[in-house]
């Protein structure tokens, strides 16, 4: 009888709240999680008939910091040491990448407002070590859409039925810093008492309900405000990326418009291609052989015209290993030949690499 009184005074107690409109959330347990990613690197370069260099390097520490207040309101951050040292110069750095409130209502409806990072292409919101092949990052993001780009802004996001969309408004690039050998890159704010006189737009639509794959692409804008002149950046870029049946498959284009300066357009893609022969060596960790090839050109199009396109056109080709022994760890190497159009420049590289997130 008594077992029966307490099961009752439960039942009734949780009928009670839900009529007072109690969310389950009030039941939530606030909790704090750690997570992060690394990465080791030795790179071999040899330029034309330059002497050859081979440096080995920690690029990267950093540590996620999480926090859940409740089942919709949470702080997510990520703290990032590059090459080891800090100290003046250009030895290394110290960046708050990500540090922003996230609200989520729903599957269909979040917002992020804080330090934040723009959805730009496949590797910018998602660049641990094991995610994408070869040591490095791809040469395309790096010239084309600047990853790692963050700055202080706020975000909505969210799924419906299979699209995955988000649209960001952000601290916006400055236009004096472009250049010729570097398109955008140099003109990222990194959230440092950012000059918000022009805010940047960035749209993007993923098509996520074929198993394994992720289509989409994203639209950004902003007036790059200057010293002297604003210069109007339209950068368009779409994307694919295919896992499953053992196959490793990414794409990447972009093209970026400017309204003023000598350069009038960047432009670039790669295309990767693997697949994991754990199967057929009967092993249970991923062996993942790939190539890639790419082609990218800061100077695509510019108004002075000559010589200039061709000394910021790149092609190059690479193939590589990814080895991993558990799916958060990785063992990568791989060989490459980068040609610069404008005198037919060769470059080698060979690079090893050791990542892990958790």
């Amino acid at each position: 009888m008594k077992n029966f009184y307490n099961i009752s005074l439960m039942l009734a107690t949780i009928f009670v709240c839900n009529i007072l409109g109690f969310a389950q959330e009030d039941y939530f347990v606030p909790k704090t999680t750690l997570g992060g990613y690394g990465e080791l690197h030795y790179n071999y370069v040899k330029n034309g008939n330059a002497k050859s260099t081979r440096t080995l390097d920690f690029h990267r520490f950093v540590l996620f910091f999480a926090h859940s207040w409740s089942e919709k309101w949470s702080l997510k951050s990520e703290v990032e040491i590059e090459h080891n040292l800090i100290e003046g110069g250009d030895k290394g750095a110290v960046e708050l990448e990500q540090a922003y409130l996230n609200y989520q209502a729903s599957d269909a409806f979040g917002v992020q407002v804080g330090v934040i990072l723009p959805s730009v292409g496949l590797i910018n919101e998602f660049h641990e070590p094991p995610v994408f092949m070869g040591v490095e990052r791809p040469e395309y993001d790096t010239y084309i859409i600047p990853t790692t780009w963050f700055g202080n802004g706020a975000a909505v996001y969210g799924n419906v039925k299979g699209f995955d969309y988000k649209f960001t408004v952000m601290e916006g690039l400055k236009g004096d810093n472009f250049k010729a050998g570097s398109g955008i890159r140099e003109g990222r704010q990194e959230g440092f008492k950012s000059d918000a006189s022009d805010l940047l737009y960035n749209a993007r639509l993923d098509y996520l309900n074929i198993p394994g794959l992720k289509i989409g692409a994203s639209f950004t804008y902003n007036n790059a405000t200057g010293d002297s002149v604003n210069n109007q950046v339209k950068l368009f870029e779409t994307h694919a990326k295919y896992l499953a049946d053992n196959i490793y498959a990414a794409f990447e284009y972009g093209n970026i418009s400017f309204d003023e300066g000598n350069i009038k357009s960047s432009e670039g893609y790669y295309f990767d291609l693997g697949y994991n022969v754990a199967d057929i060596v009967k092993t249970s960790s991923q062996i993942i052989p790939f190539v890639r090839y790419t082609d990218y050109n800061t100077a695509s199009s510019t108004r002075s015209g000559g010589d200039i396109e061709k000394m910021y056109h790149f092609s190059k080709w690479m193939v590589g290993i990814s080895f991993k022994p558990v799916g958060s760890v990785v063992l990568k190497a791989d060989y490459s030949e980068r040609t610069r159009e404008l005198g037919s420049v060769k470059t080698k590289l060979f690079n090893l690499g050791a990542g892990y997130m958790f």
